[in-house]
């Protein structure tokens, strides 16, 4: 069949046969099939949907429009960790170590913030010197020897994913579902990892706003792995608020670097401990979530974990000494306090609209070019659930443009809500899927 015909075809409902879906992507990969073409289909997927052999022969062709890497040859089973994005998500920083300190090797590959949430790769950038553009010959290097290695997507693993995300961003089909978890594994199988845990994000800050929507995405992404032949099991966290008590690239550092001490906030510890638990089961480390608790606790009160942090840092070209003292990392030049206007309980905090703050202060990107600075953000003072008394402060501002401040401060007044009784307790974690 031509493009024109397999547009129209999915567009009528009709399904696709893998063969033509495989041809389909090579042809946009290597530019026979032109970007508007290739629009039209995403569309066409955005109102049908894709079934379930369609979107196995969909996420298929894409992991193969690149290099897959091998990783057979490194010892232990190799297990990645997936955030669908949020605000003050900074488990990465703190579980790769973690895992890597207990015996699992953990090759990760991850993204940058665009939009109110917030990338992995630039809160290690924050760190002075850290490179997160390794070659495939260092990454492999890395998880060999040292048991982690955190860098950015490669030119050659999933092109057509790189391509197509881009076309996505700007036709109005972001929202898929099936491109949606298409696009999340075939990344995540080009890495050559053995399994696969996810963190599905659902609440006012995550691109899933529904348990409903957030669970049906955790099972495709599930399902694209069975078929694929790696465990996936996936995690559903709440994004109702900032996780943890920072937003902002250094300060997320600090606050993750807190954590593999013992001393982290407990909403991020939690999410974190309980998603590594899950690396070190499948891991082959844990006989179950008790034991890789304590493995885990144990890696915490030596010092292992932390040192194991500090080791992906010095590797990766940055600076380990900022990990022992944070005067190295950046710091914004001046602090304010955003004060309560009213006495009560913090009952809600519009999770998105903080993540957009921090983007206008610059923690984060209005545009794909944009230059973050490193150095800005918040500290949340009170989180929902919290008591506060008229004037007392809600959280900080670490800025450098004092010209951006009154945006930020009433984009923060205005997301925070305080009522006179406290709320009801949200779950952390809202359930496991496997």
């Amino acid at each position: 069949m031509t493009p024109y015909e397999l547009i129209k075809a999915k567009r009528d409902g009709r399904e696709l046969s893998a063969g033509d879906v495989r041809a389909f992507i090579a042809g946009f990969t290597a530019g026979t099939i032109p970007d508007y073409q290739m629009s039209s289909m995403c569309m066409a997927v955005f109102f049908r949907g894709l079934s379930d052999s369609e979107l196995g022969a969909w996420t298929q062709a894409m992991l193969e429009s690149g290099e897959v890497l091998d990783l057979s040859d490194i010892s232990g089973i190799k297990v990645d960790k997936h955030s669908t994005g949020g605000v003050g998500d900074k488990v990465s920083l703190s579980l790769a170590p973690l895992a890597a300190a207990c015996g699992v090797p953990v090759p990760m590959i991850s993204g940058r913030g665009l939009g109110h949430t917030g990338g992995t790769l630039d809160k290690l950038e924050s760190i002075p010197g850290f490179k997160v553009n390794l070659s495939v010959a260092e990454y492999r290097k890395m998880v060999r020897e040292v048991g982690a290695c955190l860098i950015g997507q490669t030119q050659s693993l999933a092109p057509a994913d790189k391509k197509l995300y881009a076309l996505r961003d700007v036709t109005g089909t972001v929202e898929s579902l099936p491109l949606i978890a298409s696009s999340i594994m075939s990344k995540k199988l080009a890495e050559g990892i053995d399994a696969l845990v996810l963190d599905v994000k659902v609440g006012s800050g995550a691109f899933m706003k529904r348990l409903e929507d957030a669970r049906l995405l955790a099972r495709t992404m599930i399902a694209i792995g069975a078929r694929m032949g790696r465990r996936v099991t996936a995690l559903i966290t709440d994004m109702d608020q900032p996780l943890g008590r920072t937003v902002g690239n250094a300060l997320e550092v600090r606050e993750a670097v807190d954590m593999l001490r013992g001393q982290g906030p407990s909403d991020y510890a939690e999410v974190t401990l309980a998603l590594t638990a899950e690396m070190l089961v499948i891991g082959g480390k844990a006989k179950d979530a008790a034991d890789a608790r304590r493995l885990m606790a144990e890696a915490i009160r030596t010092g292992a974990a932390v040192e194991k942090l500090k080791e992906i840092v010095r590797w990766q070209g940055g600076d380990p000494a900022a990990i022992d003292d944070d005067a190295r990392l950046p710091h914004a030049k001046a602090v304010e306090e955003v004060r309560a206007p009213s006495a009560g309980y913090v009952s809600g905090i519009e999770c998105e609209a903080v993540g957009l703050a921090a983007g206008v202060l610059g923690a984060g990107r209005e545009r794909v070019d944009s230059v973050i600075d490193p150095a800005v953000g918040f500290t949340l003072l009170r989180k929902v659930g919290d008591p506060v008394q008229k004037g007392e402060p809600l959280l900080r501002i670490h800025y450098n443009d004092p010209r951006r401040l009154e945006d930020v401060k009433a984009r923060l007044l205005s997301a925070y809500r305080i009522s006179p009784e406290a709320p009801a307790r949200r779950p952390l974690i809202f359930e496991r899927l496997e």
